[in-house]
């Protein structure tokens, strides 16, 4: 059985999304690159409590008002992706796993490759949002 996992697309109102640099730690996978914020679901939880575990964790931000966008089967999981209008600035942000947040528009991504496959799902929430 696939495991599942969780990400969230945090937008402003410019249009931006939210992503985290990676660690650069060889023993991780895809260090060093952008990411979605999210993470594992836990055996016994649901999607929703773990993307609102995961962004306390991470960022200490709750996302219980984050809504599912999509869920997206890939060949090694199955990803729930939830987003929420968020509208901070990075450096008002507690980052407690990664390198660094960052705001990135729809055209800044296009020259990004992201980390798990994360470049599809945001090509499909831009289009979805324009």
């Amino acid at each position: 059985m696939k495991r599942s996992g969780t990400s969230i697309i945090l937008f402003n109102i410019r249009k931006e999304v939210l992503l985290f640099l990676r660690d650069d730690r060889p023993d991780i996978p895809y260090p060093n690159m952008w990411d979605l914020p999210g993470g594992h679901v836990e055996e016994g939880e649901t999607p929703e409590a773990c993307i609102v575990r995961e962004m306390l964790e991470e960022i200490e931000t709750d996302v219980s008002l984050g809504r599912l966008h999509a869920v997206y089967d890939f060949s090694d999981r199955t990803e729930y992706i939830f987003f929420m209008e968020f509208n901070v600035e990075t450096q008002n942000i507690t980052l407690h796993e990664g390198q660094r947040l960052q705001w990135f528009s729809a055209d800044q991504l296009a020259s990004l490759q992201l980390a798990y496959g994360f470049d599809i799902v945001l090509s499909d929430f831009f289009s979805s949002v324009h």
